[in-house]
């Protein structure tokens, strides 16, 4: 009962956090048409996002800076690669590939999750869930329209390799759970390695760095700056990632990974709401195929495993123990 409890707590907690970084599209949107960079967007959210979670963290340690220390590693491969490391390698990846091209060599993270799983822990995927596997990424490239208009560049494929490389990390990394940190703190962690990660990427020239005052356009209405940037560093940073983070604790790398695709479909949601931009009927179709897949990865992660019988002791063998 517990654990069928915190299964849907879970499932919850995941779906809340795909909807809220599928929120990002519809801010960043707003801040890129009136001139910021995508790099000063990203970094202004995530930065604001550690800020704004300081105090409920610091709270939520209670003086037991010891964790941070003993998971110093966990909170900067967090950083690096699942924050500022997959950021970069995503906006580097649409300067040379079509935006569905980029995004479905990002979410092809989850597979690597799954080779993780299997390969380090030996959690070798069911029939079940290799099919989900299968379902859930047709579904993604029809969600993704990746067949129209795409552009190929080898070294935009790399980047998009290592966007997933990052996805797959925040994942595997946010699963931890011997000695881990509370899941705020985590993500308190890791925004933070990652903000400092980007700002210099910015100051050094890796990315382009441009911002404005300027009032923005807002699902059709001229707003402050502010609407826009609270609204990423606040819902689609903040929330999203401390709420992901437990949400992984409690379902686990592999089917959070998945879940986590709901966020393309939350995005094109969103987006249809906000800007206009009505998905045609390829993608509405993509997204059932999408749900079909989480669904058939979530029932191959419940399959029980059988148990294995011990085999008969031969007759006359002794008792244990003599």
């Amino acid at each position: 009962m517990l654990d069928r409890r915190a299964g849907l707590t879970g499932l919850l907690l995941a779906l809340a956090s795909a909807a809220a970084f599928g929120t990002s599209g519809v801010f960043a949107s707003a801040l890129l048409d009136a001139g910021w960079s995508a790099a000063a967007a990203v970094t202004v959210r995530v930065g604001l996002a550690a800020v704004v979670l300081t105090v409920p963290a610091v709270l939520q340690l209670r003086g037991r800076w010891h964790l941070l220390r003993a998971n110093a590693g966990s909170v900067l491969a967090f950083g690096l690669l699942a924050v500022a490391g997959c950021q970069l390698a995503y906006f580097l990846a649409i300067s040379r590939l079509s935006v569905g091209v980029a995004l479905l060599l990002e979410y092809s993270g989850v597979v690597l999750v799954v080779l993780w799983t299997w390969l380090r822990h030996g959690q070798r995927p069911s029939p079940v869930t290799a099919a989900g596997v299968v379902v859930a990424v047709a579904g993604l490239v029809l969600v993704l329209d990746v067949l129209s208009g795409a552009r190929i560049d080898l070294l935009g494929v790399f980047w998009g390799l290592l966007a997933a490389v990052g996805l797959a990390v925040y994942f595997v990394v946010s699963g931890r759970t011997d000695d881990a940190l509370p899941p705020l703190v985590s993500a308190w962690g890791g925004l933070g390695v990652g903000a400092v990660a980007l700002g210099v990427a910015a100051a050094v020239g890796v990315v382009p760095w441009r911002t404005t005052a300027a009032p923005v356009d807002l699902a059709g209405h001229g707003v402050s700056w502010l609407v826009p940037v609270l609204g990423l560093a606040l819902l689609a940073a903040a929330f999203a990632y401390a709420t992901g983070v437990a949400a992984i604790r409690r379902l686990g790398s592999r089917t959070s990974s998945f879940v986590g695709l709901t966020e393309v479909l939350f995005a094109v949601g969103f987006a249809w709401l906000a800007l206009g931009q009505q998905p045609g009927p390829v993608q509405l179709v993509g997204g059932l195929v999408v749900l079909a897949g989480i669904v058939l990865v979530r029932v191959g992660e419940q399959r029980p495993v059988p148990a294995v019988e011990p085999l008969p002791e031969p007759a006359g063998a002794p008792a244990p123990g003599r």
